[in-house]
């Protein structure tokens, strides 16, 4: 019987994980690829790729693998958490996305306390990450049952080239790597434009997702 207890803790490790994935990837990719930034982010994009498929099958069953407040707040909405559950689903997702990165350093051997430098702010940034999360939301509520984790994993992939904010599209996430000045980090500055910019893409998902009508997921 899965508890709110295993959902919660599901939800903290599954972001703390994706947050581990993507900044340790960042790490190893910035000191292998020798200052080329394309192939730094190449593999940054497969690892995240490969891990969230892996998060969101393993423990998609136990909690739903939202991983991200967006999504959660999207799908409380829906009706599918109460109000009371979403609040707690989001503190574990911020909980683990701050844990995941201090977990990345560690495994690094760099300061475990440290915030970003890196500048990540303009029209076209903001833009990147309304698109991206407008994006993340249809392809969640569009997917055929069994094949989320796939193509979740798949348009994050596409999303981290073809936006210019390399898609970043879940606030925690924001939180995690705004705690890691590292290739995938994000500065303190930088952060509220970004998270604004997913709630408004993620409010844009829904309203397509309706546009669309009903889906062959049957959402």
């Amino acid at each position: 019987m899965t508890t709110t207890a295993h959902k919660l803790l599901a939800e903290a490790l599954g972001t703390a994980l994706l947050l581990a994935i993507v900044i340790g990837s960042g790490i190893m990719a910035e000191r292998l690829s020798g200052g080329n930034d394309a192939i730094a982010l190449l593999a940054n994009t497969i690892a995240t790729m490969a891990g969230l498929y892996v998060l969101i099958e393993v423990l998609g069953p136990v909690s739903g693998a939202h991983f991200n407040p967006a999504v959660t707040l999207v799908m409380t909405w829906r009706g599918e958490l109460v109000w009371q559950m979403c609040c707690a689903y989001i503190l574990a997702q911020l909980g683990g996305a701050v844990l995941g990165a201090w977990l990345a350093h560690a495994m690094f051997d760099v300061s475990i306390m440290q915030f970003s430098t890196k500048i990540r702010t303009g029209a076209g940034q903001w833009l990147a990450e309304v698109v991206a999360s407008a994006g993340l939301i249809l392809v969640i509520l569009r997917s055929p049952a069994g094949r989320v984790a796939a193509i979740v994993a798949c348009y994050i992939g596409a999303a981290y080239w073809f936006t210019a904010s390399t898609s970043f599209a879940n606030p925690a996430a924001v939180v995690g790597r705004m705690m890691s000045d590292s290739f995938a980090g994000i500065s303190p500055g930088s952060a509220p434009g970004f998270i604004l910019a997913q709630c408004v893409g993620a409010g844009l998902g829904v309203v397509l997702h309706g546009m669309l009508g009903r889906s062959s997921a049957g959402k």
